[in-house]
């Protein structure tokens, strides 16, 4: 049990590492899309997705909810 709990650990870590760099990268695209506008359509591409939540009504609202749950939880 101890050796799939430490698999599950270090699969966990790696998940959180990629997600971590994964939101750098966005947040990086983000200030470059700023500074050069529609380079890179990244603000484009944010907007439609929040604009899909938004259609979605009150599920969108719980979706954007727990992915601020799971983003904020350490």
């Amino acid at each position: 049990m101890g050796a799939i709990m430490g698999a599950l650990s270090t699969v966990g870590g790696w998940a959180k590492a990629l997600t971590d760099f994964g939101l750098t990268v966005i947040t990086a695209l983000i200030v470059v899309d700023i500074l050069y506008p529609s380079s890179t359509m990244i603000i484009e591409n944010i907007a439609i997705v929040v604009d899909q939540f938004g259609d979605g009504g009150v599920a969108g609202l719980i979706v954007i909810l727990l992915f601020m749950v799971l983003y904020r939880r350490d």
